[in-house]
């Protein structure tokens, strides 16, 4: 796929305030370790995650969007007027119906003939939405669109540490398949495009390419749509070393593909963001493109793996903290459960926006 005319403006997140380490979650699992003899300290060392965010109890997903929009649209200083898409990509909603997207623009004051859903694909849902916005902007439908999202990790955590304490059968094999549970983070994200006639930045969203190595799609599983007022709690489990090795291998699939469609070669890619799951990942997806570790920035020491918006805060605080500059060709490289694999080029003719914040976000929501 291919595009003319999309322009990036301005990129937003926010972070709660509650931090929250590895070493916490295994001191609340201190008898299950006794038990498996495992030793401490061992979630940090595999994944190279130190500590993830939790949101306030009770909050709800599209309370957090709202503000992360918000941003994404003063920053740019965009007339709302000209948002024609708002696509709400996180696996986290508010209800099961309606769309969460249906609230968050109802308060971003967005007007009445702008598309409002949500999309869902695990890690990729935001990335996704950006496809589903470029799209209809190419095509001269829409001049702006915005992509959010907001990943709680609050109930998923609290319900394997439940799990794991509670079922003395567990094995060793049993804890390494939850383990990636314990990796997952809490975050929002936004992204604002819009054509190019009335970008104020001109950066382009060039184009890319996908992959949907669909045969693997058990590999990492959830419960079924298991939503209580907006906190999903379901238990999760992950074949990590089978998802590893089968995501770059569809990441290596997918990649000449993606440089022939945004008529770039490796080497000339100056920086790249990549989807956010832990230190054996990234090296593994960077040596398989054979791409240089210094371009790469990343979040997951701190962050964790925020699922759909992993990759949009960490591109959003990469050009926040200046990382990103001028003329920088920049490779967004998503690999998601399922498998898929989603990679887009961002050519840095300008800087957009990038902005965020780590603070009580219940005193900020708007009206």
């Amino acid at each position: 796929m291919q595009y003319r005319h999309v322009c990036v403006e301005s990129l937003a997140y926010v972070l709660p305030d509650e931090e929250v380490s590895s070493a916490e979650l295994e001191f609340r699992l201190a008898s299950l370790y006794e038990r498996l003899r495992l030793p401490e300290g061992r979630l940090e060392l595999m994944s190279g995650i130190a500590s993830r965010r939790f949101w306030s109890p009770g909050l709800l997903p599209g309370d957090v969007s709202v503000v992360a929009g918000d941003m994404a649209l003063t920053a740019a200083r965009c007339d709302r007027s000209l948002v024609g898409a708002l696509v709400h990509g996180s696996v986290c909603r508010d209800y099961l119906e309606p769309a969460t997207a249906a609230g968050v623009h109802g308060r971003l004051g967005l007007p009445g003939n702008c598309l409002a859903y949500d999309v869902s694909n695990a890690c990729l849902g935001m990335l996704n939405g950006m496809l589903q916005v470029a799209d209809q902007i190419e095509l001269g439908r829409i001049q702006a669109g915005l992509v959010l999202g907001t990943e709680d990790c609050r109930g998923l955590i609290e319900t394997t540490i439940a799990h794991l304490n509670s079922d003395l059968s567990l094995t060793r094999a049993d804890m390494k398949r939850a383990m990636a549970s314990l990796t997952i983070g809490s975050a929002s994200a936004a992204i604002l495009l819009t054509h190019d006639s009335v970008s104020k930045t001109g950066c382009r969203l060039l184009g890319g390419d996908v992959r949907a190595f669909t045969e693997h799609a058990s590999l990492c599983r959830s419960g079924r749509d298991e939503v209580a007022g907006g906190g999903m709690q379901p238990l999760m489990m992950t074949d990590a070393e089978e998802l590893l090795h089968q995501g770059i291998g569809a990441a290596t699939d997918c990649f000449p593909a993606f440089l022939t469609q945004v008529g770039w070669d490796a080497a000339s890619i100056q920086k790249t963001i990549c989807h956010q799951v832990g230190k054996a990942h990234r090296k593994a997806l960077l040596e398989g493109l054979q791409l240089a570790v210094e371009n790469d920035f990343t979040t997951f020491q701190h962050l964790g793996n925020t699922g759909s918006t992993a990759l949009p805060v960490t591109w959003a605080m990469a050009a926040e903290q200046r990382q990103l500059t001028k003329n920088d060709r920049v490779a967004l490289l998503g690999i998601g459960s399922g498998i898929n694999v989603i990679m887009l080029g961002i050519d840095y003719r300008s800087v957009p926006v990038g902005c965020g914040r780590e603070a009580d976000v219940i005193a900020a929501l708007p009206a």
